[in-house]
């Protein structure tokens, strides 16, 4: 019989995915990514174990020698009291020094974004943050993309029905 404390099968995430941004892919071209540790409050975290969080538009800035995660919206937690956190509240981001004057660098020049791309548990329980530095592609780069995709879905079901046509 599983313990009174067992939050396993009331729906919590121990680890694994909690949020992920599908659409940074499409809407930027990911030159390269880097995994940050993200500073919580405690209803913040239980609230990301139910698995709600949405990081689609939201957007990480390096300011006052800082990396933060801005626009990121976690919900309050129903069970928490008073002390319940601000839903869209800045979070610090937890990269070294070298990394964030690498991120710094890039952001200045023009057209790059630090996008976040996924939000999970690590294996050790601890709230990780995959962000990706991109630069904002034009509308005929996002048809193209959307191009590739469908042929390469198309291929892929010729060549699993045998080159039948």
């Amino acid at each position: 019989m599983a313990s009174k404390n067992d939050k396993s099968k009331a729906g919590w995430i121990s680890h694994g995915l909690v949020a992920e941004n599908r659409r940074a892919r499409f809407d930027y071209e990911i030159t390269d990514t880097l995994e940050a540790g993200i500073v919580l409050s405690g209803t913040e975290v239980k609230s990301l174990r139910q698995g709600k969080a949405q990081i689609t538009e939201s957007y990480a800035s390096p300011e006052r020698g800082e990396l933060w995660l801005i626009n990121a919206h976690i919900p309050e937690y129903l069970q928490g009291n008073r002390f319940n956190h601000d839903e869209k509240r800045p979070r610090k981001l937890l990269v070294s020094k070298k990394q964030l004057a690498k991120l710094d660098a890039e952001v200045s020049r023009a057209g790059n974004t630090i996008v976040p791309l996924k939000l999970f548990f690590n294996d050790q329980g601890r709230a990780k943050l995959l962000v990706g530095l991109g630069k904002g592609k034009k509308n005929y780069d996002k048809r193209a993309t959307s191009r590739e995709r469908d042929w390469n879905r198309d291929k892929a079901r010729i060549m699993k029905e045998g080159g039948r046509g």
